[in-house]
Order: structure tokens, then sequence, then C-alpha cells
């Protein structure tokens, strides 16, 4: 596509649809995909193309829609009345230059790929009208692309108005189109509703087009679920996973390994390195990196977080914006949240929580305890059931642990609070105070043995 095109592009979204059939109080097109409303993957594709503007045609809940979207360079226009994509695209006209190229999408078909359209866009040149179409197995309820004897296209005829020899042509109508501003302004100004649901089909444009001498052209894709639109929770559902498998071997052909790749769910961007080991059930989610030979164990969580060279993540952990240096190890049963660094080699163990907690270079905090607003040194060991007090009802207070501390199990840090260098703090103790470099802190009530001692016993 050349750059002239680029630069005069117009991108018509429509969203207006209730979408009855999804039997949701949200509209349809904010129902999600990989984690993403639909419409935002529509939006997407639209920007890759660098269009010169970008119209949002919206109606149902269209509030809840613009909110969904704000602070994008988007065109908001409603269509109070819905009464078919001829009627839709009559929104958007207003306020599109004659002399641009409209581009129309559908904020339900969220797989449709940029270099699709880019393809489709450089088949206007001259002022031809461009139309996707597909090869349906089943193309029931579609349009059908008529051609002449030549095999250039004539019109769309809609399933309701078909005849039954056109039903049964298998090339049907996408609904996605581009051509020349002007033409289709005019083109659109001269919609009729004399069909059977009685709306303006924006497919009778192609007809207008043939009869008024201007080219249309048509691109097949090749995967038919990439113009698939959405109508219910079933094709959701199958969208999902057929996204997912796109994800998944493009990671499989670049040297990943998935135990399982219906698996596994990408719901962002997945950078990895080489000989990255990824078990069933893991969830990917915003932006993640992995270094090289790192293993993700099953049904792991991981958000917004970079994983060092040679770490491993144990079963059932959930990360959440973190980041971890080389040669850590992380659970199983972990619970790293926001703010938590964990420095080389050390390590995070099961049923342990941390929250903005940075662990030093080989120190461990093994097992079932809670870290929170703490800063840890090298080479400190936490035993199992400790836990940083860093909360007093209205405010966050944090501990400081310095390199080669030892920490007995089952002990309360009562933040502020600091531990010196090398400081060993007894089991069962409450640290409430500083402890100086090299000293043994316990802070326990004396044990008692008292003799004669009954037991109770069931009256």
């Amino acid at each position: 596509m050349n750059q002239h095109t680029l630069s005069t592009l117009e991108v018509v979204i429509l969203a207006a649809g209730k979408g009855t059939r999804m039997y949701s109080d949200t509209p349809k097109v904010l129902h999600r995909i990989a984690g993403k409303a639909m419409l935002q993957h529509v939006v997407e594709s639209a920007q890759r193309l660098h269009a010169h503007r970008i119209h949002l045609v919206v109606g149902f809940e269209g509030q809840k829609i613009r909110d969904a979207l704000a602070g994008q360079a988007l065109l908001c226009v409603n269509q109070d009345q819905q009464l078919g994509t001829g009627h839709a695209v009559m929104q958007a006209l207003p306020a599109i230059n004659d002399d641009s190229t409209i581009l129309v999408l559908y904020g339900d078909v969220p797989l449709i790929r940029a270099d699709t359209l880019a393809e489709l866009i450089a088949r206007t040149d001259h002022g031809a009208l461009a139309v996707l179409t597909l090869i349906s197995a089943d193309p029931t309820g579609l349009g059908r692309i008529i051609r002449d004897a030549d095999g250039h296209p004539l019109a769309i005829v809609e399933e309701k108005d078909a005849s039954a020899q056109q039903k049964l042509i298998k090339e049907t109508n996408s609904g996605i189109l581009a051509g020349p501003a002007r033409k289709m302004r005019q083109w659109i100004g001269q919609l009729q509703t004399n069909n059977a649901q009685g709306e303006y089909y924006l497919t009778d444009v192609i007809e207008m087009a043939v009869a008024d001498g201007t080219r249309v052209t048509t691109l097949t894709v090749e995967d038919p679920m990439e113009v698939q639109g959405i109508n219910n929770r079933l094709q959701l559902a199958e969208l999902e996973r057929h996204y997912q498998q796109l994800r998944a071997r493009e990671l499989l052909l670049s040297g990943v390994t998935l135990a399982d790749p219906a698996r596994f769910d990408l719901r962002g961007e997945l950078s990895c390195g080489k000989d990255v080991d990824i078990d069933i059930n893991v969830i990917i989610e915003g932006k993640v990196t992995l270094g090289n030979r790192v293993i993700i164990g099953p049904n792991v969580y991981i958000k917004n977080a970079t994983i060092g060279d040679d770490t491993q993540i144990l079963a059932n952990s959930h990360l959440d914006h973190v980041e971890i240096a080389d040669k850590c190890a992380v659970g199983p049963y972990a619970r790293l949240r926001p703010g938590t660094v964990l420095n080389t080699g050390s390590k995070i163990g099961n049923f342990v929580e941390t929250k903005k907690a940075k662990i030093g270079a080989g120190s461990k905090v093994n097992h079932l305890s809670y870290i929170g607003d703490a800063t840890l040194g090298k080479n400190v060991n936490v035993g199992a059931g400790t836990i940083t007090c860093n909360y007093d009802g209205f405010n966050k207070f944090e501990t400081r642990i310095n390199d080669g501390v030892f920490v007995g199990s089952n002990t309360a840090l009562v933040a502020p609070v600091t531990l010196g260098e090398n400081v060993t703090v007894g089991a069962g103790s409450t640290i409430t105070g500083d402890v100086p470099e090299g000293n043994l802190a316990v802070a326990r009530s004396r044990q008692r043995n008292i003799d004669s001692w009954k037991r109770p016993s069931k009256k």
C-alpha cells in the first residue's frame, strides 16, 4: 500500500448492536477475547494501518463503550436506531473527507488482521471498491457473492433474499469492504429498504458500483475464523480458543515448549528466551518477559512480570507486577504481589505471600510467611510462619532486614523495625524494636511446665 493511501484512510467501525443473544447487560463488543474487549482488538488492527481517523459508530449502551475506550483517538457517533449496516455507516459520513478511502470494520469481528486489511486497501487503487470474502463450508445465514461468467463480482445477495440456486454459492461476504469516500457517500445515499429485513444493506453498494462502472475487486481470506463475527457466548468461546491456538503455534515455532497447546492462555504480550518450558493451564496476562531456560509449572498465573534466566516458577503460583532475577525459585503455591523484586538466586517457597518486598541475592523465605513493605539483604533466611506486621490500620511501615540475618520460625516483625547484619531472631519472637548487628534477639514469654495438671474431660 502506498503512503498516499495510508495518509487518507478513514476507518469506520460499527459497534452499535445490542447483542441480544449474549443475554448480558454489557454491550456485545465489550465482551472479552484474550482478556481484552473484542472491540479493542478491532481498534488496534485499525491503528496499525496508521489511518487518518477512526470513526466508531455506537448505539446500545454507547456511553459504556465510550468509557471503555476513553483516551484513544476515536471519533464516536451515535446510531440511535439500528436500521442496518448501511444506515450505520451513514452516521459517520458527515465527518469523512471525500478524497479519502473508507474502510468499514465491525466491532464484533475481533480477529481481523492488519496485514489482511492492508492487502484489501491496496486493491482500492484507481478508485476501485474492494470486498473481503471467504469460502464457507456452511454458508447458511451469510450474504453470497454473485459473479458474472468471467468471474467479476456483480452483487452480494443476503440469505433472506437469495434464490435456491444462489444459496448453493460457497463464497460469502465478510461484511468488510473499502472504497472511495466520494462514491461511497453517493451509493449509501441511494440505499433503499426494499428487502426482507427492511434495512439499509451496505452490501447493496456493490451492485451500485457495478452499475456506474466502478471496478469491484475481492480478497478472500485464508482463515475464515479471521472474519468470524460473534453473536453468542458459544462463538465467543470458539474464537477465544482459536485465538489461543494461533498464539500457541507462534510460540511453539519460536522454540518455546508448551506441555499442551490447548491448555495455555496468552492475554497480552509474551517474550521468551531460549529453551523456555511452560506446563499446562498457565495464564499469561499483560506484558511478560521470560529469560533463557525458564521453567513455568502447571496452573501458574503471571501478569506484567520480568523473569530472569534459569528461574523456576513452580505449580499454582500467582505473580503480579514483579521482577525476578536469574536462578530464582518460586512456589509452589506462592503469591507475589505488586512491587516484589527477587534478586539473583533468591527463593520464595510454598504458601508465601510478598508485597512491595525486595528480596536480596541468595535469600530464602521458604514456607508459610508474609513479607510486605520489606527490604531483605543478601543471604537472609526467614523461617516458617514469619510475618512482617506492616499495617496499623491506617498506615504502612517498612521492615529492613540486613545481610546474613536468620529469622526463626513463627516470628512477628512489628514495623517499623530494622535488623542489623548477621542478627539471629529466636523462634516464636515478636520483635518490636531494632536489633543491632550480630545480636541474638529473643522476645517471647518464659516457658512454664505445670506439674499435676489435669486435662479437662467430657462430662
